[in-house]
């Protein structure tokens, strides 16, 4: 059995190895094109009304944009507070179980996004994303966060995820480093649930303030 099975292991790594970064980058193309497409004809109610029409597929496709840093149509900011309103919210108050599931595919999708440009960096080099139309990071803004994980190293993954304006900035320097594709994943992924929890958790108390009367 045993015999058998290291074969087929041996060819799915050979595989992998060989056109994998083909396909990683094949995705990204198809991605970028669905980024740029919404970016044109939407905005960031189109994001709520996709999210309300389509559920969590809906959600989990546009995570997987921000996470890959394609997201060119919303703020990342409004994204589970939106899905919280649109799926999880009932006269009777909030529906639990649904939270659980929006943060799940949250960070699911988010950190499937950002281990694919992980990827990317790793197979493809940093020069080589830097002449994509799709990589919206300048040279001299990623060379910042390159000094952030040459300082802090692997806690800087989690710490930059979980904050505002450095989510998934260190996704290239940490791929370029050559960084365990496991940790990164679980890294991000940990990240990503502080960020979107607190940032859950202070989208609800402002509003119960009266102060996002707004939106």
């Amino acid at each position: 059995m045993a015999s058998l099975a290291f074969p087929a292991r041996s060819r799915l790594r050979t595989w992998a190895e060989e056109y994998g970064l083909l396909a990683i980058a094949l995705s990204f193309v198809v991605l970028a094109g669905a980024g740029v497409a919404l970016f044109v004809v939407g905005d960031e109610q189109l994001a709520r009304e996709l999210i309300q029409r389509y559920g969590l597929a809906a959600l989990l496709v546009i995570f997987v944009l921000e996470g890959a840093m394609l997201l060119y149509f919303a703020p990342s900011e409004v994204l589970v507070p939106a899905a919280i309103g649109a799926l999880a919210t009932t006269d009777a108050g909030y529906d639990w179980g649904a939270i659980v599931a929006i943060f799940v595919v949250a960070v699911v999708g988010a950190t499937a996004g950002q281990t694919a440009l992980f990827v990317l960096a790793q197979r493809g080099g940093r020069e080589w994303l830097l002449q994509k139309p799709w990589f919206r990071v300048s040279e001299s803004k990623l060379d910042r966060f390159d000094g952030w994980f040459d300082r802090w190293g692997h806690a800087a993954v989690p710490v930059s995820n979980a904050l505002l304006f450095t989510r998934g900035m260190l996704t290239v320097p940490a791929g370029v480093a050559e960084m365990r594709v496991r940790r990164f994943a679980a890294l991000s992924a940990a990240g990503t649930l502080v960020f979107e929890t607190w940032l859950a958790v202070s989208f609800y108390y402002l509003n119960e303030a009266g102060f996002l009367w707004f939106l």
